[in-house]
């Protein structure tokens, strides 16, 4: 099957801001991850991500991350730099 990249935003709240989620799912599901932007506080946290992997891994890492609390959305084209 082929791979797939995704960029996502990522919105999370200080209940998993000190978790290393990125890691974390990076370990359970066969993905390439890249940081495009970010900014993370006590209190919040934005990141801007590329995800790369099979479709159908990508949707369970996904779903994993908004089981944790995370907010995902879409990025559009254009939205992140770098």
């Amino acid at each position: 099957m082929a791979r797939e990249k995704q960029r996502l935003w990522l919105t999370f709240d200080s209940s998993v801001c000190q978790r290393p989620l990125i890691w974390e799912m990076s370990r359970r599901f066969d993905v390439v991850f890249n940081i495009r932007n970010a900014s993370v506080t006590k209190e919040i946290g934005i990141i801007g991500l590329e995800l790369e992997g099979e479709p159908e891994i990508l949707k369970e890492a996904i779903q994993w991350l908004e089981t944790q609390g995370v907010q995902v959305e879409p990025v559009e084209v254009g939205t992140i730099e770098g």
